[in-house]
């Protein structure tokens, strides 16, 4: 990626002037006019990297050593310029929040929402839920979690998250209704199995023994039988 450098501090991508050479003002190369829609690529890049470097020390050290300044050094770009494409330190936290999205939630959905009737679908969220968690993703969720205690910009964009999460699970229950002509609510049903998810995530992170597979088929068994 070429960027405008300054002297000590590589990648910062400053413009002569001290101001980003990504942002609205400056081309690449610093030339006044013309390119921005280069311009805008660029700003997205730098700012990916900057999510990508706050994941890596939320995942790393949790929320000790989360500041703007040590996002920017561990990406290689100036404090400004971290601050240019995040207005402050929770904005950064939450665009970590929707960056993991496709992770966690987009394939629940996928799986929850895919071809097939209730069982063909129930299938694929087992099989989906008994893989196991990358420890930075866990680690990522528990500083995440940790943020959010203090915080209630991070509260919200967690809250609603886990409100998308649950809806899949509601959803996957509403097909198992809809099947059987029954008049059940499908909503406790679906938060019920995803509180359990939540619960046997915290339990394996600390007792590696727990049947997560056998436990949830159980629970999905018991769970479907009520409809």
């Amino acid at each position: 990626m070429a960027t405008r450098e300054t002297a000590g501090a590589p990648g910062t991508g400053s413009a002569p002037n001290g101001g980003p050479a990504d942002g609205p003002n400056d081309g690449p190369g610093g030339e006044p006019a013309g390119a921005r829609p280069r311009a805008s690529a660029k700003g997205e890049q730098t700012r990916a990297r900057l999510v990508a470097a706050a994941r890596t020390l939320l995942s790393g050290d949790g929320a000790g050593r989360f500041t703007t300044r040590n996002v920017a050094a561990l990406c290689g770009v100036s404090h400004g310029m971290c601050h240019y494409h995040f207005a402050d330190r929770t904005e950064l936290i939450v665009a970590v929040v929707v960056d993991i999205r496709p992770e966690w939630i987009a394939p629940l959905e996928r799986a929850v929402d895919g071809p097939g009737g209730y069982a063909e679908r129930a299938g694929r969220v087992l099989a989906l839920l008994t893989r196991p968690e990358s420890p930075d993703l866990a680690r990522l969720h528990a500083a995440l979690h940790w943020l959010a205690l203090d915080d209630d910009r991070v509260r919200t964009a967690l809250e609603a998250e886990y409100a998308r999460w649950r809806a899949a699970f509601v959803r996957l229950f509403r097909r198992l209704v809809e099947e059987r002509g029954a008049a059940a609510d499908p909503v406790p049903l679906g938060e019920a199995l995803a509180a359990a998810v939540d619960g046997l995530a915290a339990i394996g992170s600390l007792d590696g023994t727990v049947d997560d597979g056998r436990v949830l088929r159980t629970l999905l068994d018991s769970l479907s039988a009520t409809v």
